[in-house]
């Protein structure tokens, strides 16, 4: 059996593997699933809510829409420019 030194202690090469790091408890490593029934697919929602955009990237354009009338006119005029921006937020998933 042969030995290395590893911070001032004797240690046997059977308890190393790749890179030189040794295994203090060998019954801990990772393996694989053995038979197929093991073996787990991760679940994805396809009806999720969840955005697939950042807010400032969904709908740009009721978000220039919206923009423009409340430079020119003042928010208090835009209210159907605001609730069609709105409304396009909730149908790409964000709550508003």
């Amino acid at each position: 059996m042969t030995f290395r030194r590893i911070m001032g202690k004797m240690i046997s090469r059977e308890r190393f593997k790749m890179g030189g790091l040794p295994i203090e408890n060998p019954s801990c490593v990772i393996s694989p699933p053995q038979s197929e029934k093991e073996q787990t697919i991760p679940f994805e929602d396809t009806n999720s809510s969840k955005p697939k955009k950042k807010i400032c990237c969904a709908c740009p354009e009721t978000k220039k829409l919206r923009d423009e009338c409340i430079v020119t006119n003042g928010e208090s005029a835009c209210e159907k420019w605001i609730e069609a921006h709105r409304k396009c937020l909730r149908a790409e998933g964000f709550n508003v």
